[in-house]
């Protein structure tokens, strides 16, 4: 018997920034009649895109959720899509989305194939299990090829592609698409916006490439399901039935990834997308049960079954800020929450009012009086708990795995220019951080000034606009700056760190010794400490030398101090652990502010001792440049302190990626077109954190 959750799918739709994404999930709105006209990228009227900043410059910001009806075969499906960004300053709203996503829909360009960001999302997609179809799209582009996309994405991806679609004709001569399980033709009428889908018979010339791509597809099929490899060996004919479900099977398991191909923009192949992802893509409940821990204990493993009966938890994924008060995005994975549901935040014990609840449709909004396992919903009265915070049953808690957030590499000062301004200021960027994990701020006591920190120029454009236009706060702004980080090379023993004040009265003593090292998440997760901020701490006293009570007193000291750095120049110290080995303390005067002093100066002095060194981030540069400007370009890359990795010949273009350091690309774009007279394009996204050459690295920290 069919449950509620068999007829839901929860899917994003994610690419390399320019591929076609937003104008997928537009066409998408319009068949499954949540919009009765298209909304256009590039006239700023796609629906997905709402914010004027996103309007304006033609790109998605920030991801949009809906829900939408489907039919197919007869029955009727709900399905709730997430539209992500593709630029790469904005990839925490992909790696959020997948987060919480069943599915995926991977769009890519059909004359470009895989590109940097398309990697970047599918890696993103693999650290969550999320399993994908994928859309070769742009088909009718100048140059389109299909063959060649589709081998990049078993080549570059590693991926396990099977192509259950051909198309029809290339470039300006596509005209549909062919499917490979039914064998049978396609083709779309334009004058109705392709919602009129005429079948015929596959055309005379292309009928052997059909038959090599379905013999193809009946290969992979076969070896993901024992029955079907059988058949297939004994050279029986695979049914269309069979086919469809071994590739349901090997779509789920992550053992096969389904290519489709059309073209958005023509309206071509849309309908074809959805039925996939329906016919493909997991159900809630085909997904293993969500694992978490029990809050009381972290070492108790819990898991919740896929059910409506079950206790209630939900993971928050967003939050936005609201007229109406604070909009939070969460996905239920079990249980029910219904209108006014009392709910706590294991991770702060905070209780939550859930007041309202929503079913969301871009901007727009459905008020609903219940939620079950398995949907995407935004609730109002949430308070106290922001994008990655887990929400259950207060008589039944478990802690859902929390989401990983990239560190910003970027930052810039920001001055408000009244008193009004000022409070304004810390108001707003309040709320930006609660809406953005990936955005930082921090209030620099010697300049006065306000330092915003980001994942990009694009980022902190968008935010200092927001502030300016939406939040109507006057700042004046400074010049981006590098997100440094601060190192030690080496290990250092028996640091004593010792606070003592005596002024009349009771005086201020604490006591203790450290041990300090480099240190790496993956030892960290090996040795099971916990590294927020990149920092471990572990208590090795014995003997009561230094009380219990204490201990979390030094740790702090430890960790604030590296987290607003140990030199003048103020970076946060990272990839270190801290061993607390011995120390003593006085029956009467010992306080924990006096552990806070002793802990923090015994980082002082160790880092003094520990070869300390600056890190700067390191971007990876992929540069699609024509071979004539080829040479210019990669000699600007070299004076950038670029490191080329790798070139390869796409084509009449040369694809250039090389590791270049952030403070050489202020403004490479520009350079960049100029070079190469407006026909090289490039994209970056932060790689690593290196040291710096000792020369620069001494003119940073005197700089400052």
């Amino acid at each position: 018997m069919p449950s509620e959750l068999d007829f839901i799918r929860n899917i994003g739709i994610c690419a390399h920034i320019d591929a076609g994404k937003t104008t997928v999930s537009e066409r998408i709105l319009f068949y499954t009649g949540k919009t009765y006209k298209m909304g256009e990228v590039h006239e700023g009227t796609a629906t997905m895109d709402f914010l004027p900043e996103e309007q304006e410059r033609g790109i998605t910001i920030q991801s949009a959720a809906t829900t939408c009806p489907w039919e197919c075969r007869g029955k009727e499906y709900k399905i709730n899509l997430i539209d992500t960004p593709g630029h790469v300053d904005f990839t925490i709203e992909v790696e959020r989305s997948l987060r919480v996503l069943d599915g995926a829909v991977a769009v890519f360009d059909g004359k470009e194939g895989v590109e940097a960001q398309s990697e970047t999302v599918w890696r993103q997609a693999d650290r969550y299990g999320v399993p994908r179809l994928c859309f070769i799209n742009k088909m009718d582009k100048l140059g389109a090829d299909f063959e060649f996309s589709f081998a990049s994405i078993r080549s570059r991806l590693g991926a396990n592609g099977v192509a259950i679609q051909y198309p029809i004709g290339k470039g300006h001569e596509f005209q549909g698409i062919i499917d490979l399980l039914n064998m049978r033709a396609y083709y779309f009428d334009e004058g109705d916006q392709g919602a009129v889908v005429t079948e015929k018979d596959i055309p005379d010339h292309l009928k052997d490439a059909a038959k090599k791509w379905r013999h193809d597809l009946e290969e992979k099929v076969a070896e993901v399901d024992d029955h079907l490899m059988e058949k297939y060996l004994h050279e029986q004919p695979l049914t269309e039935a069979e086919v469809r479900a071994g590739l349901r099977k090997g779509t789920i398991e992550k053992k096969i990834y389904p290519v489709l191909c059309g073209a958005a923009l023509r309206n071509i192949g849309i309908q074809q997308v959805l039925d996939a992802v329906i016919d493909y893509l997991p159900a809630p409940h085909e997904k293993a049960e969500v694992e978490g821990t029990d809050p009381r204990d972290k070492n108790e493993r819990m898991t919740r079954p896929h059910s409506a009966d079950a206790p209630f938890s939900a993971l928050v994924f967003k939050v936005v800020n609201d007229a109406h008060g604070d909009l939070t995005y969460m996905r239920i994975y079990s249980g029910k929450l219904n209108k006014g549901d009392r709910v706590v935040n294991p991770g702060n014990g905070e209780r939550e009012n859930c007041s309202r609840i929503f079913e969301m449709h871009a901007k727009d909004r459905q008020a609903l009086d219940t939620a079950t396992a398995g949907n995407i919903v935004a609730v109002i009265g949430i308070k106290k708990s922001y994008t990655g915070d887990t929400l259950c049953d207060p008589d039944k808690p478990i802690m859902l795995e929390r989401m990983h957030f990239p560190e910003p590499v970027i930052s810039m000062s920001i001055e408000p220019k009244s008193t009004e301004d000022r409070r304004k200021l810390s108001e707003a960027l309040a709320v930006i951080r609660r809406e953005d994990p990936s955005f930082r701020s921090s209030f620099n006591e010697e300049t006065g000034q306000t330092i915003i920190a980001g994942m990009g120029e694009l980022h902190l454009e968008i935010i200092r606009n927001k502030l300016i236009r939406d939040m109507k706060v006057n700042v004046d702004v400074g010049k981006p700056q590098v997100s440094y980080r601060e190192a030690i090379t080496k290990k250092v023993e028996n640091v004593r760190g010792k606070f003592v004040k005596q002024t009349g009265g009771r005086g201020q003593f604490g006591d203790c010794i450290i041990n300090i090292e480099p240190y790496s998440a993956e030892r960290a997760a090996a040795e099971e400490l916990d590294y927020t901020d990149s920092i471990a701490f572990e208590n090795g006293v014995v003997g009561g030398k230094i009380p219990r009570e204490y201990v979390p007193s030094v740790e702090y000291g430890v960790r604030q101090t590296a987290i607003s750095g140990v030199t003048k120049a103020g970076f946060p110290l990272i990839n270190i652990k801290v061993t607390l080995i011995d120390g003593s303390y006085h029956p009467v005067d010992s306080s924990q502010v006096a552990f806070e002093q002793a802990g923090r100066l015994a980082l002082m002095e160790a880092t003094a001792r520990a070869g300390l060194v600056l890190l700067e981030p390191i971007m990876k540069v992929v540069v699609t440049v024509p071979e004539d400007y080829f040479g210019a370009v990669t000699g600007d890359i070299n004076s950038r302190r670029g490191m080329i990795m790798d070139t390869e010949d796409r084509g009449v273009v040369k694809i250039v990626t090389c590791h270049v350091p952030l403070s050489e690309m202020f403004g490479y774009t520009t350079v960049l077109r100029s070079l190469s007279q407006g026909r090289a394009s490039n994209t970056m996204e932060f790689h690593k954190y290196e040291i710096m050459p000792a020369g620069l690295m001494k003119e940073i920290m005197e700089g400052k």
